[in-house]
């Protein structure tokens, strides 16, 4: 275990330091300072993924920055990615000439980073630390457990990922959920959440590694030493977060 902290301390000194920055961002509790972030964090995500989708269209930030302009103002932020596609599939019937790419980055990351802010908007910042302790717990626990005991492998998309490690960091993320979970959640409802949104974050950190192999890269950008790019750290995040807004939107 001490080799493993040992090899990864970049990792690890990173890792404190975004934790430090977030419980502090989180302790202020501001819409509008979250709706900077956020926004900060989805521009970046979208330079990363234009390279990972083999796309140059720099309109997309236009469209994008109008999205999340209005998002401040309209309180279920997710549903502007609808209108957006709408909008942009009307463009492209009637001139035939607007790039189909400018979808993928619609959908991914722009539409998760939408469901993040609405996440915070209707549940508070205790739903992202939550999402946060989750996800963490879950590439943590999967990091470790898969680094120690890991022999049999998950997929090929991610080679390094064991099946041992997933859940290992399934079970690491599930208790920590209990512990984490916010008021009015029953303790089936914190097992069944954190469970499903770790799972969920699993694949995220999955598709990411797809759009890296496919793109021929290793790291979605190098923002964050022994992280990589803002998608490289926050994939986890952009699956896990639906799926904990559209559950909770059921039970609660």
């Amino acid at each position: 275990m001490k080799d493993i902290i040992k090899s990864s301390s970049t990792r690890i000194k990173t890792g404190i330091a975004l934790l430090i920055a977030i419980l502090i961002i989180g302790f202020i509790d501001s819409f509008f300072i979250m709706w900077l972030l956020f926004g900060g964090l989805l521009v970046i995500s979208i330079n990363e993924s234009q390279k990972l989708y083999d796309m140059k269209v720099d309109s997309i930030y236009f469209y994008v920055g109008i999205i999340w302009f209005i998002a401040y103002f309209y309180p279920y932020a997710e549903d502007l990615v609808f209108v957006a596609a709408i909008v942009f599939a009307s463009i492209l019937a009637y001139s035939k000439n607007l790039d189909k790419k400018i979808f993928l980055p619609l959908m991914y990351p722009t539409a998760s980073f939408l469901f993040l802010l609405t996440l915070y908007y209707e549940y508070g910042v205790m739903s992202l630390l939550w999402l946060l302790v989750i996800v963490a717990g879950a590439d943590i626990g999967a990091y470790f457990v898969g680094k120690s005991i890991g022999k049999t492998k998950f997929c090929e998309t991610s080679p390094n990922k064991t099946v041992e490690g997933v859940l290992g960091g399934l079970v690491v993320a599930t208790i920590l959920g209990i512990i984490f979970a916010i008021d009015n959640i029953s303790l089936f409802g914190a097992i069944i959440i954190s469970l499903v949104v770790a799972l969920a974050s699993v694949f995220g950190d999955l598709f990411e590694s797809y759009l890296k192999r496919e793109a021929g890269v290793k790291d979605s950008g190098d923002i964050l030493p022994g992280h990589g790019g803002i998608l490289d750290r926050t994939d986890g995040y952009l699956f896990g977060g639906v799926m904990m807004l559209v559950i909770l939107r059921a039970v609660l």
